[in-house]
């Protein structure tokens, strides 16, 4: 295919204006390849847009999204509808936008990315005020990094009384502005006040659910906690994602933004991949440190795979992905033991799932079926949210809930927001959690969360 130039940019743009009525309006869409971008200068380079910014970094490091403003947004506040409402929605931009893009290649087209909160029946608090139960945002402009080559998508929603010509040139100024090389600063983020948010309260609350869980109300609860941090300076969301990349490989590198705010991470866990109606998805429960030395390391390794405990919060979790995939699956294939899945800090106990989608489902019931993992919120699922609902302290908001991407060609991905933070200017929230059985020990669970604090506390200028 050749390339879109700025002549056939505004033939296009002129074409979608002239067929609408007074009160219509048009979401045009074109993908080019462009000459090589690094995918963080192009996210620090639209600081001076003003505009919102999402980035997204596939685990394997072959695939970026980045996406700036925003052209159309898909939002829901109802729980119980949110995920056919936001399914609903988005097949109805897809079915009346203009898309011109010559490429089959995943990320590419028209993307919508964003997420949507662990549990909206849960009171809400105003730290997560700016983000929604669901939220998705096709960006106006959105680089696609994909096996070393670089795409640029510009969405655009036209009106009758929009000029094509001036709509080409300020394309044509914004792509200039984005792809300019951006030296991102280094500068020292150090934290100068740490805070454990009802730090007692929360081993209370893990004595509260060992409890139930011995009454036979549940074989296992989620509890998660927060760390509230206050830095030095105003924290730069693009060098946060910089050292993610570098210090927390096999991970999905995410930030959404949000006026003030960002919800950024690097998390190990997939929930869904889609690609080709091909299904990915990953079970990742029971964790354990990295050790000091290779000797150290191989035997925490060896213990974790024989670890009672480890192992029966990991099974909890691939037999709820297998229950959730099987009636939307043929072709389902789930090895019968874990291995470990290593990070820098941390090592998983980790089982790949893969099937092939069905007709006439899509992504969306998957993630219906799939969230909360037994991970994230207990087993059963019922019973352990309300639990979580009516005893956690915590308001989750995205934390522990899918982000991700989806695309105009049936492929897209979401992770599960774990390792995370919302950073909010000079100050930011960290977020962990841990499964609760009927043996848990309040303080060794309370030390697996300072555990998993790491990953986020060790870019953002401390230590757990």
């Amino acid at each position: 295919m050749i390339d879109l130039k700025h002549e056939q940019v505004e033939a296009l743009l002129e074409k979608s204006i002239y067929g609408l009525n007074n009160d219509d309006f048009q979401l045009v869409s074109y993908t080019k390849r462009i000459n090589t971008v690094n995918p963080f200068q192009f996210f620090e380079a639209a600081k001076q847009t003003e505009k919102n910014r999402i980035f997204w970094m596939s685990s394997n490091k072959e695939f970026y999204l980045v996406g700036i403003g925003c052209a159309s947004e898909m939002m829901s506040e109802k729980s119980e509808t949110r995920f056919n409402e936001t399914k609903d929605k988005w097949n109805n931009v897809l079915n009346k936008a203009v898309i011109h893009n010559g490429y089959e290649v995943p990320g590419t087209g028209i993307v919508a990315l964003g997420g949507m909160s662990f549990d909206p029946e849960k009171q809400t608090t105003t730290l997560w005020e700016n983000y929604k139960a669901s939220h998705f945002v096709i960006p106006e402009y959105m680089l696609t990094v994909y096996r070393d080559t670089c795409y640029l998508t510009v969405n655009v929603k036209v009106t009758k009384n929009d000029h094509p010509t001036q709509l080409a040139n300020e394309i044509k100024d914004m792509e200039s502005t984005l792809c300019h090389e951006t030296i991102i600063e280094d500068e020292i983020l150090s934290i100068i006040n740490k805070e454990e948010i009802d730090a007692l309260q929360w081993k209370e609350t893990v004595r509260k659910a060992t409890d139930e869980i011995k009454k036979a109300s549940a074989d296992k609860i989620v509890l998660a906690r927060e760390m509230r941090l206050t830095f030095n300076r105003r924290a730069n969301i693009g060098l946060i994602l910089q050292n993610l990349l570098e210090s927390q490989p096999n991970s999905y590198i995410f930030a959404f933004e949000q006026g003030e705010d960002c919800f950024v991470g690097a998390t190990p866990e997939r929930l869904v991949k889609l690609e080709n109606a091909r299904l990915f998805s990953t079970c990742l429960a029971g964790t354990a440190p990295r050790g000091k030395t290779p000797e150290e390391d191989s035997v925490i390794r060896y213990e974790l795979l024989h670890d009672e405990k480890n192992l029966e919060e990991h099974q909890f979790v691939v037999q709820m992905i297998k229950a959730a995939m099987e009636d939307y699956c043929t072709d389902l294939k789930i090895p019968s033991e874990p291995v470990i899945y290593p990070l820098r800090n941390l090592q998983h106990l980790y089982t790949p799932v893969t099937g092939i989608l069905k007709k006439g489902f899509s992504i969306f019931d998957i993630i219906e079926k799939l969230h909360p993992t037994p991970a994230l919120g207990g087993s059963p699922k019922d019973k352990s949210l309300v639990f979580i609902r009516e005893n956690e302290v915590l308001d989750r908001g995205w934390y522990g809930a899918p982000v991700g991407w989806m695309d105009s060609n049936n492929n897209g991905e979401f992770a599960v927001a774990i390792r995370s933070a919302l950073v909010q200017g000079d100050e930011a929230s960290l977020f962990a959690g841990c499964g609760v059985v009927k043996d848990s020990i309040p303080e060794q669970e309370y030390e697996e969360t300072n555990m998993k604090f790491l990953p986020m506390l060790s870019v953002l200028g401390g230590q757990a």
